[in-house]
């Protein structure tokens, strides 16, 4: 036997994943005839590296790929990363600031070769990692969204939506970064709450005549933002609201500028909220944007695109920071009477997720995607079954919001990126084309200059599933993959990538992009906390991989920090967390932890110790098969079906719970329900195979009879290799190594399991007597050893058993018994059993009872004991159960788990209770 005498999974994952790449296993069959299975990879940013939720979601896609490649199917998984416009820019941008440059110095081409070096020497990383967690991509088809091919499709796409009409240029309000000086996307930016304040200014009412103000009739306006107050238009009220309904239509005097502003009506206001009075400055609020075109307001924007006052405002505050502006007002506020009050007040302040800046609603002049008639088309797919969500109620968030969708601003002011395809002449006028020699042609004109702005990253993504198979060429690829089987992501991605890819799949190929969408949930640490760096409970998949000590996970986490007391903070937590740093536990453990987490839930908690549970299940399964080679490897595995085989009931058992877990676990799959299929294949290989019949097998091995040899080894060899098999989209590399030992005995012979059948149930096989038979065998085993456990007996101790029952079952159980109960014999009793102390078991119609010599004192002594011991406990329970603070405010798992807890010590006081009675 060759197999190592312990598992190590470092050794095998090295091996195993360059043999099955380069040997092309990953490649779809060229085989039209195949019905086709494919996942798209949502593409990770080309700066990214493989955290949690990557780790979690591509096992989650490896096991539907290589479940279906062993199903037949012709299988994709398309693998590809992005280019993350804003990311990658400022990654490249901090490199040029430690040379002391600028990327406005180098110039857009030389800043763009820049760029692009750096993804050839560092980019990509996070594919390089997902190949230690054994992801099955076709790597030879890896895309980049602004490779060739991509960089085609999306200028082929802008180019048609523009002469349809769908694209347009306009002066709308977007989310600004002062510090990027680009607009950015909802998804990034991050709310996050924050002390401020919540000032009351006084907004004096202009005379109906026009003479002056009244210091004394007013209206007080609440603000966060009081720099803002520049560029107010208007005050409103709400229309119901019975104390300033006589106002509406008034004008009031605006505090520090020359100019007046009426008061509107309008329901957007909340009466309930501060005065009910609310400032409206539509070139900074995108609420008061709204309300502003509904009352044919014109915005006034006081801010430069750095965040700066600008000359629309008065002359004072003209070139200041928009913070310091808001000192100087405030005070100017306060020195001429118009401040009334200031509040501390929490607020959620909307920042850049790369610059941490405030982020500035700011008019300014981008294109946009009309999206009216592509969500409607969208919405009909769902809404006529084409596109299946799981879970289901996903369905409600994708269609609200393409209900209530706005147009979408697709462009950014950054270099890096698809530059927009709009070339303008010297008065202005836009061409839009598929070159530069198309729009010189179009426009008649050879003085041109492209538009500055790239695309948003997210419209290249857009086309991902159709753009990676060769669109807008008629592909075979696009001809055999398109629509995909399944994608697989996030929920906080359903607006901006899924139902875009939906609307343009439609659009451009009048397909779907795919038949369902699976949404995971997030991982969460074991308290159900969102990992952060800061609190310290991040985890790297590729430390639960390889193990990392505690020294080194501080170092990792502290290197770089500029902040003395955060690299602290971070190290006292990171000790909090992990005190003995993280062991190794291997690809396989944890790709079965997250397996076994994937609920159809949002959160999900990731306990290390559920890891540490299966690197057990790893070192079961190995030494398991270690058993079976010593037993098989060299004999008779019943491969000549003409040699006679006697198969036992034990045998047919575990052929039977193989046919039901194989049916089982394809149900599993195909509801998405990872969770219960790690379940399954955990009870199916430990507890039934491991811990029931290897040892129901031993006691056969000792048999005479060389057909029940045969049978048994035949059963042992056939079970273990389908067991793999079944196992091996969760766990492909331990299943991989041992089915290469184990495969022969069955006689198989292959290059690798993935190249494997996977298994089907052949209900046939399913004896139904031979479970009952087993079940049986179980619980009088079981019995047996409860009986050992109360009288306290040593293992090595061999005792008669006396049963009183059905004598021929418990003669065909008893090699079985007298092995797994470790009794010396078995004494079947006609007449009852004898008047003992001895406790009693009692299973079904079997009455059960060990021979031994009992102390009664010692036995008494014991008892009694044990009886203090849980009426202490049930004390303690009923003493929780019965305070009303406990039971309303403990969550109600814990209650319920207390109310388990004192339903079973009542049960055990009970049964002790009557033993001791027995005893007196």
């Amino acid at each position: 036997m060759d197999l190592e005498k312990s598992f190590n999974p470092k050794h095998i994952e090295n091996l195993w994943y360059s043999q099955w790449e380069s040997a092309g296993y990953f490649k779809p069959a060229a085989d039209e005839n195949r019905s086709a299975y494919c996942i798209m990879l949502p593409p990770p940013n080309v700066t990214g590296t493989l955290h949690m939720g990557h780790a979690f979601q591509h096992t989650l896609m490896d096991a539907l790929t290589r479940y279906h490649r062993m199903r037949g199917y012709n299988t994709l998984w398309q693998p590809g990363t992005d280019h993350a416009g804003i990311a990658t820019q400022i990654v490249v941008e901090r490199q040029l600031d430690q040379e002391n440059l600028k990327r406005q110095q180098m110039g857009r081409e030389a800043f763009l070769k820049r760029v692009w070096q750096w993804k050839e020497e560092s980019g990509s990383t996070i594919t390089r990692q997902m190949r230690r967690l054994g992801t099955s991509c076709d790597w030879t088809r890896e895309r980049f969204t602004m490779d060739d091919g991509l960089s085609r499709a999306v200028t082929e796409v802008f180019v048609r939506l523009y002469r349809e009409g769908l694209i347009y240029r306009g002066k709308r309000l977007v989310n600004w970064d002062p510090v990027l000086q680009t607009a950015v996307s909802d998804l990034e930016v991050v709310a996050t709450e924050e002390n401020g304040s919540l000032w009351h200014i006084r907004y004096p009412l202009e005379q109906a005549d026009g003479s002056g103000t009244e210091q004394t009739n007013a209206l007080i306006v609440a603000t966060t933002r009081p720099e803002t107050m520049l560029g107010d238009v208007a005050v409103a009220v709400h229309p119901e609201d019975p104390r300033y309904q006589h106002l509406v239509g008034r004008h009031l005097r605006l505090p520090l500028c020359e100019r007046t502003i009426p008061i509107i009506a309008d329901s957007y206001v909340d009466l309930e909220f501060g005065t009910g009075c609310v400032k409206i400055t539509p070139a900074h609020d995108f609420n008061d944007y709204l309300v502003a075109q509904r009352h044919h307001l014109v915005p006034i924007n006081i801010f430069t695109l750095d965040a700066k006052i600008n000359d629309l405002a008065p002359v004072e505050y003209q070139g200041m920071d928009r913070f310091d502006a808001r000192k100087k007002i405030i005070a100017d506020l306060d020195a001429q009477g118009f401040l009334v009050e200031t509040k501390p007040h929490k607020l959620m302040a909307p920042r850049g997720d790369r610059t941490h800046t405030i982020i500035e609603p700011m008019l300014t002049d981008q294109w946009y995607v009309a999206m009216d008639s592509l969500a409607k088309r969208g919405l009909e797919a769902v809404a006529e079954g084409e596109i299946k969500f799981t879970p289901d109620n996903w369905t409600h968030v994708y269609n609200q919001w393409l209900e209530n969708i706005q147009d979408w601003c697709i462009s950014r002011q950054l270099w890096w990126g698809h530059r927009i395809p709009a070339w303008y002449d010297e008065d202005g006028n836009v061409t839009v084309a598929h070159s530069l020699e198309e729009a010189q042609k179009l426009s008649g004109s050879s003085n041109l200059k492209q538009d500055d702005d790239v695309l948003d990253t997210w419209f290249s993504s857009a086309l991902w599933p159709f753009s990676t198979l060769g669109w807008p060429d008629e592909t075979p690829e696009l001809k055999t993959f398109l629509p995909t089987s399944v994608l697989i992501t996030g929920f906080d991605i359903i607006f901006f990538w899924v139902a875009r890819m939906v609307m343009m799949s439609l659009h451009f190929t009048n397909k779907i992009p795919f038949k369902e969408v699976y949404i995971t949930g997030l991982i969460r640490d074991a308290e159900g906390q969102k990992m952060s760096k800061s609190k310290g409970n991040v985890l790297d998949p590729l430390d639960l991989i390889d193990g990392i000590t505690l020294s080194d996970l501080i170092a990792k986490r502290t290197t770089g920090l500029m902040n003395p007391k955060q690299a602290e903070s971070i190290e006292k937590n990171t000790r909090k967390h992990f005190p003995e740093g993280i062991q190794a536990f291997g690809t396989d453990a944890l790709r079965f932890t997250f397996a076994s987490l994937a609920s159809h839930g949002r959160d999900i908690k990731f306990d290390l110790q559920r890891c540490e549970g299966y690197r057990n299940f790893c070192n079961k399964l190995w030494n398991a098969t270690r058993f079976v080679l010593m037993n098989c490897e060299s004999k008779d595995t019943g491969l000549d079906e003409s040699l006679p085989l006697t198969y036992s009931a034990a045998d047919q058992w575990i052929i039977s719970r193989l046919q039901q877990a194989e049916q089982a676990i394809e149900l599993t799959f195909s509801q998405y329900r990872f969770d219960l299929l790690a379940r399954e294949i955990y009870e199916l290989v430990w507890d039934e195979y491991c811990d029931w019949y290897v040892e129901l097998a031993k006691v056969q091995l000792s048999s005479q009879q060389d057909s029940i040899h045969r049978a048994t080894r035949r059963t042992l060899v056939r079970v273990l290799e389908t067991m793999l098999r079944l196992a091996h989209p969760i766990i492909p590399f331990i299943t991989e190594e041992l089915w290469q030992k184990v495969a022969p005995l069955a006689g198989k012979q292959d290059a690798s399991i993935m190249c494997q059948p996977y298994p089907i149930a052949d209900t046939t096989k399913i004896n139904q007597q031979s479970i009952e038979d087993i079940l049986l065998l179980k619980e009088i085993t079981n019995a047996c050893r409860n009986l050992r456990g109360e009288m306290k007996l040593s293992p090595a101790l061999k005792v008669p058993l006396l049963a009183v029952g059905d004598s021929q079952i418990l003669t065909k159980y008893s090699p079985y018994l007298l092995a797994l109960a470790k009794l010396s014999n078995i004494e079947i009793q006609a007449g009852g059993l004898p008047a003992a102390d001895a406790p009693v078991a009692i299973v079904r119609d079997f009455k059960l009872m060990l021979r031994i010599e009992v102390n009664v004192e010692a036995e008494r002594e014991r008892l009694s004991k044990e009886i203090t011991r849980i009426q202490a406990e049930v004390s303690k329970a009923q003493t929780k159960l019965s305070n009303p603070s406990f039971v309303k405010q403990a969550p109600p798992q814990v209650v319920a788990q207390e109310k388990d807890r004192l339903v079973a010590f009542n049960k055990k006081l009970d049964h002790l209770i009557l033993q001791l009675e027995k005893l007196n």
